[in-house]
């Protein structure tokens, strides 16, 4: 659990490149001490413009960025309590492990002894103990990785900016290096803000989650809460895999979409409201003709590992649909939802 104490606020805060490019439009956040929050969007969205700010390799066109309440701004960047770590380690290839992570220790002049500890607990955290008089062309991908995580880590910033640091490692480490690094922040305790545009990333890692396009934050809120309730259907789109369709709200309560009347659990909409809905593939059950809301043809058939995703084209609309049964292509199957496993969110206009 986050405890509620605001480290860093960013208020309305814009960046303009080129005198019309703009990064950042308007955008509003705090970041909470300890926590885990990762910026989620597409390249071109703003999330690195917005960690390099926090950083201080960029400054913002217009807005403030407090740190514990003080201007941030007015810090520059080698005194700021935050360090980064980059998708390039940029680690020295002159220097070896153990040099490697007390590089930043030695240009402060801290005693050797000292050093040399948190060298070493660094090491210790990152699994790496044993290493320190190797090359870092000796080791791997992975492992390099953690080295720039440890030479990050040992100075003691009190906020970790990660950008993409994920990006060039295959998938199994990947996955390996997600629990590694949610299980570093939650040990040691400090702030992690993670830039990546990989969904499951920030899902499985983030104790919040801000979701980007177009400069903008479109949604924050816990990694269960952006998947189950997103808020427009970009994020919903973003998120994971999702039907996505036209529908309009008679009154509350009730949507019609794919031709077809629903009941749902939403309310607040005009009468005759038009919406976009939200049908997640894991959410639709596959079922006789005669007992389903809606009748469809399976149109494919792909296998996943851990369920078969079947297009089912029921005239109206192609619903992607997820299950552990597989139903042959050309057979015809019904469809149904439960009421709360439909989403119904505001049609989104730009300004």
């Amino acid at each position: 659990m986050v405890e509620d104490m605001r480290l860093i606020e960013l208020k309305h805060v814009s960046k303009v490149f080129g005198g019309e490019t703009h990064a950042l439009n308007d955008v509003s956040l705090y970041i909470r001490k300890r926590e885990f929050i990762t910026l989620l969007g597409p390249s071109g969205c703003g999330k690195t413009t917005l960690l390099r700010i926090i950083g201080g390799f960029e400054y913002p066109t217009s807005g403030e960025v407090l740190f514990e309440g003080k201007d941030l701004l007015a810090i520059p960047a080698y005194k700021r309590r935050v360090n980064t770590v980059f998708q390039k380690y940029a680690l020295f290839n002159h220097l070896n492990i153990y040099d490697n992570i007390a590089f930043g220790l030695k240009l402060r002049k801290m005693p050797a002894d000292e050093i040399d500890r948190r060298v070493k607990r660094m090491l210790a955290l990152v699994k790496m103990t044993g290493y320190e008089k190797r090359s870092v062309d000796a080791i791997s991908g992975g492992q390099q990785q953690r080295i720039a995580i440890a030479r990050a880590l040992v100075n003691e910033p009190e906020v970790l900016l990660l950008d993409e640091p994920l990006g060039a490692l295959d998938l199994k480490l990947r996955k390996e290096m997600q629990l590694e690094l949610k299980s570093m922040q939650q040990e040691l305790g400090i702030t992690f803000i993670y830039v990546t545009h990989d969904q499951e990333e920030a899902l499985t890692m983030s104790d919040t989650v801000a979701v980007m396009n177009a400069g903008r934050i479109q949604q924050i809120g816990d990694p269960k809460r952006i998947y189950d309730e997103p808020k427009n259907a970009f994020v919903a789109d973003f998120i994971g895999e999702s039907n996505i369709l036209d529908g309009v709200m008679p009154r509350d309560e009730v949507v019609v979409f794919a031709d077809t009347r629903f009941e749902c659990v939403d309310k607040g909409f005009a009468p005759d409201e038009r919406v976009d809905v939200v049908v997640r593939p894991e959410d639709i059950e596959i079922t006789t003709p005669e007992m389903g809301m809606l009748r469809g043809t399976v149109h494919s058939v792909v296998f996943k590992g851990v369920h078969y995703e079947m297009m089912v084209d029921t005239g109206a609309f192609r619903f992607k649909v997820h299950s552990t049964a597989m139903h042959a292509v050309g057979s015809e199957v019904g469809l149904r939802v439960v009421p709360f496993n439909i989403h119904i969110m505001k049609k989104v206009t730009d300004e």
